[in-house]
């Protein structure tokens, strides 16, 4: 399942996370890559030892983890620590698929939902889409400035070649209380048919069930 998050950031975060990250240290993006996504990948991210990740992870985990769309769409147990990574023109991301489990061996977590967070404006460059492989065929994904996109893992992607400009993202992965891609769509769409009859008939009684069956499929499938 693919899902827009709209406005994660707003005009004051975005301008405060530019800021940080505009004189910052970057490293090669091949550092914190798998084996086969090494051979692949090409791109800068900000160095793992900067002191600006906290600063950084404040604004952009905090307003992510508390959007109610991402909350109802990935239903996140366990958050990573995300790369904030640039692409200069000649730079791409190739076709891959994320690493299954990711973290320090005290830290580990399985990656069920990925999610890229856009920084910077979609006029700023030229390329540098997020193409998802999908049931549907492609999906080319650029998206205003403080929105973010996430799809499942497991998903083929890749990103393509910045011809023009720098696109500055923060990509992060999430291990969902519930397993199943599939199982986790079924819930996303209950979740806002239930949001909008409660909306409309609030006392109503077949409303109060489907409310019952969102929480008990929940219960029945959540791993903990």
């Amino acid at each position: 399942m693919l899902v827009i998050v709209p406005e994660v950031l707003n005009t004051d975060q975005l301008k405060k996370v530019r800021d940080l990250l505009q004189n910052a240290d970057y490293v090669d993006g091949r550092l914190s890559a798998g084996k086969t996504a090494r051979k692949v990948k090409k791109n800068h991210e900000l160095a793992a030892d900067s002191k600006l990740h906290g600063q950084l992870n404040n604004i952009v985990m905090n307003s992510l983890y508390n959007h109610p769309v991402y909350q109802a769409a990935v239903l996140p147990h366990r958050l990573a620590t995300p790369f904030y990574a640039r692409y200069e023109p000649g730079e791409t991301y190739g076709q891959h698929v994320d690493d299954p489990i990711m973290g320090p061996m005290q830290g580990r977590y399985r990656t069920d939902v990925s999610t890229t967070i856009f920084i910077n404006d979609p006029e700023d460059y030229e390329g540098g889409e997020t193409v998802i492989q999908t049931q549907a065929g492609e999906q080319r994904i650029k998206l205003a400035a403080g929105s973010a996109v996430t799809y499942p893992s497991g998903s083929l992607h890749y990103v393509a070649e910045v011809t023009k400009g720098t696109r500055l993202v923060a990509v992060t992965w999430a291990q969902s209380l519930i397993r199943e891609a599939e199982k986790r769509e079924l819930l996303f769409n209950l979740h806002k048919t239930r949001e909008a009859l409660q909306k409309k008939y609030p006392d109503d009684e077949e409303v109060v069930k489907v409310d019952h069956t969102y929480i008990n499929l929940m219960r029945m499938w959540a791993e903990i």
